[in-house]
């Protein structure tokens, strides 16, 4: 199995348990070995009081590109700790696109820039990741041979 192969086979079977990022309304796209991306387009109910949109559901999508991205391999990963800097607003119509792309690994420890801009490229925050592998995989490779 490719590492493609294996990212697509291991984004998909975590996609199919992943209530929340669907409950929120995203859309995952394009994955590989150490990288995947979210899509959100903004609806009213992601806006805050300032009719923007709301910060955690920014911090939402970029933690959920970087949980496929970091678990793309099949080994499962969480979140260890993150720090995110919001660049600009996110408005209502806005299609939000989060890239998170692996920078370091090595045993069970990894780091991830997460970007996320607008539909015109605009960026909106920028996120750092880092994570910590535990027992268990998403899905049995020996299936698979």
């Amino acid at each position: 199995m490719t590492p493609l192969e294996k990212a697509e086979r291991a984004c998909h079977a975590m996609w199919e348990q992943d209530d929340a990022s669907k409950w929120l309304g995203m859309e995952l796209g394009d994955v590989d070995a150490g990288r995947a991306v979210m899509t959100l387009l903004v609806k009213p109910h992601h806006c805050n009081g300032h009719k923007i949109c709301h910060g955690g559901v920014i911090f939402s999508l970029a933690d959920s590109a970087f949980a496929f991205a970091c678990n793309s391999r099949n080994q499962s990963t969480v979140a260890q700790h993150n720090l995110i800097n919001f660049l600009a607003p996110g408005k209502e119509g806005d299609v939000l696109t989060a890239v998170a792309e692996e920078t370091y690994l090595k045993g069970r420890s990894g780091i991830y820039d997460i970007h996320v801009v607008n539909q015109h490229g605009t960026p909106i925050a920028e996120m750092r990741g880092m994570s910590r592998a535990i027992p268990g995989t998403l899905f049995d490779e020996e299936d698979e041979r």
